[in-house]
């Protein structure tokens, strides 16, 4: 979920310090998985490739060799290979050729989150990855007084609180902690927050959040975010808190989204105001 001021996506990427060892100047993929990894071996496999294209083993247009031995080589099951290729292919990496095999892309296209409101389920979609829930809490208790000062409700208010672990394919991508007054959608105990989507249930009941304010800090994760994510104690966070609001500009709910640092890019831009270089001559 991204605010008006940035971009981000969720990247399925191990930090360059924690990939799996790699032969140097390979001509192909060579490495083997580690299995001890706690990110699933599709992933491994994925980011591997990826980074021999990086580094420029594999150029763009070459052929990748054939699935049997990249199997070989990788040490993984063909199921496992064609989820991380087909991954890649959604990601602008490679390009399949029925029959023929797999090509590295001659451009890579980068697919990025616009600065645009969106919902996690939205963003997923349209980078044509699942996304799936766990839902960790969903319950009414009264509004505390910090709560009900940034919704502009009363104190005591009956709130609705819902922390949720998003994921994409299957891997931990966030903790997602919302709070929205039961007043503004009365109906919300009903949905199922597995499969329904916060936006898409708001929608379903004519509410649209049009902005959202946000702020950003990075931290390192506890030992509850760090087993919820499946990553390390201490590794780092992005913490993006906001406040959506409607049409009205009234305030409709807060979230506060903790991102695993390694599976989240952020993205945005900088203008200089002309005013600044007038000046300056």
């Amino acid at each position: 979920m991204t605010g008006r001021g940035g971009a981000g996506a969720p990247i399925q990427t191990l930090d360059r310090s924690e990939r799996p060892e790699t032969v140097e100047n390979a001509p192909e993929v060579v490495t083997a998985i580690r299995s001890d990894y706690p990110e699933p071996l599709w992933i491994q496999a994925a980011t591997l490739i990826h980074h021999q294209i990086e580094e420029g083993a594999l150029k763009a247009g070459a052929r990748l060799p054939p699935e049997r031995e990249l199997c070989q080589r990788l040490g993984i099951s063909r199921v496992t290979l064609r989820k991380a290729l087909n991954q890649l292919v959604e990601a602008g990496v490679l390009n399949a050729s029925h029959g023929r095999g797999w090509y590295v892309a001659k451009k890579t296209v980068k697919r990025e989150w616009p600065n645009t409101l969106e919902s996690f389920s939205e963003t997923a979609a349209r980078m044509g990855l699942e996304p799936q829930s766990e839902v960790l809490r969903a319950e009414i208790v009264p509004a505390s007084f910090d709560e009900a000062e940034e919704l502009s409700i009363a104190p005591g208010t009956d709130l609705f609180h819902l922390e949720r672990v998003r994921l994409l394919s299957e891997v931990p991508i966030a903790l997602d902690m919302t709070q929205i007054a039961l007043s503004v959608l009365p109906d919300i105990c009903k949905a199922d927050f597995t499969r329904d989507s916060l936006y898409s249930t708001l929608a379903e009941a004519g509410i649209e959040p049009v902005r959202a304010d946000s702020t950003m800090e990075a931290r390192e994760a506890d030992a509850g975010e760090a087993r919820h994510l499946r990553i390390a104690e201490g590794k780092p966070l992005l913490v993006m808190h906001q406040l959506a609001f409607d049409t009205a500009e009234r305030p409709l709910f807060t979230s506060t989204i903790k991102y695993a640092g390694e599976r989240y890019r952020l993205r945005t831009s900088f203008a200089r105001p002309q005013a600044f270089g007038r000046s300056r001559g």
